[in-house]
């Protein structure tokens, strides 16, 4: 049993990079290709979460009820986003773009649905935080999900329908050129971005400081969340005010679903406390 767990963990903690070693790395391929591969994905990531805890759901403890769907709700983003390996990176040009327009539509409704579950999941261990005496950090993390998930929303929705709609109209028209407004928009945009996902890594930092403050997490485990995600809080700040390399920086913090790596693997570890 302690063999089908370990590997459960090591398959549930390989998804990311291997999605983003192929989504990067390898582009976009065919549907007919990643769709059926994706559906397995999807299989094998439940079966794993099922063994590594998820499992816990059948039992009539209330309480562990509650920590194991909190916990699941923040993996079920990369058992979604985990298709992206097929997608490949958004298109660089507007032609490219509206060539794989219900591809893109798609990408960022996954996001935004991603981006739900994400605030399900850390509303649900809030709860269960607080009413074992733990508060104060759980309170603030919450706070600044509920601020940041939203504004993720509306930068998900204006990347994947307003974007491809105005290059759908330039394709038509057969214009190279934005119109002027639309210069302001994407720096709006931007700035929004740079917001929302500033509050998602301190949400990150706050309920790792949560759970260690309720001795769920190690000293040193809690210690590497909350290092890395203030190192991305301020890489991703000073990216809208300081030239090179933190532009290049801030957008690779930035990327919608790496906000949500480690929320995934505070998900992965709680689950398998709960399973215990």
């Amino acid at each position: 049993m302690q063999l089908k767990r370990n590997i459960s963990l090591v398959y549930l903690s390989l998804v990311p990079f291997v999605t983003a070693v192929f989504g990067f790395g390898v582009g976009h391929i065919s549907y007919t290709i990643y769709i059926p591969v994706w559906i397995v994905n999807v299989c094998v990531m439940v079966a794993a979460a099922w063994v590594l805890g998820l499992k816990v759901i059948k039992n009539n403890d209330t309480e562990r009820k509650q920590l194991t769907l909190g916990s699941f709700f923040l993996i079920i983003p990369w058992i979604l986003i985990s298709i992206f390996f097929g997608f490949g990176p958004p298109p660089e040009t507007a032609a490219e773009w509206v060539a794989t327009a219900a591809e893109q539509q798609v990408r960022y409704s996954i996001l935004i649905i991603a981006g739900v579950f994400i605030a399900f999941g850390f509303a649900t261990l809030r709860d269960k935080l607080k009413s074992i005496g733990e508060s104060f950090y759980s309170g603030i993390g919450f706070t600044a999900i509920t601020i940041a998930i939203p504004l993720f929303i509306i930068n998900m929705i204006f990347w994947g329908f307003f974007l491809t709609e105005s290059f759908r109209i330039l394709a038509a028209t057969a214009s190279e050129k934005m119109p002027e407004w639309f210069s302001p928009v994407r720096k709006l945009f931007g700035l929004l971005s740079v917001v929302e996902v500033a509050l998602t890594y301190l949400t990150t930092a706050f309920f790792a400081a949560s759970l260690k403050s309720a001795g769920w997490f190690h000293k040193i485990p809690a210690r590497i969340y909350i290092i890395i995600s203030l190192l991305a809080f301020l890489i991703i700040v000073l990216s809208a005010f300081c030239p090179e390399p933190f532009i290049s920086a801030g957008y690779a913090v930035s990327i919608p679903a790496i906000p949500f790596i480690m929320p995934y693997f505070i998900g992965i570890k709680v689950l398998r406390r709960a399973g215990k």
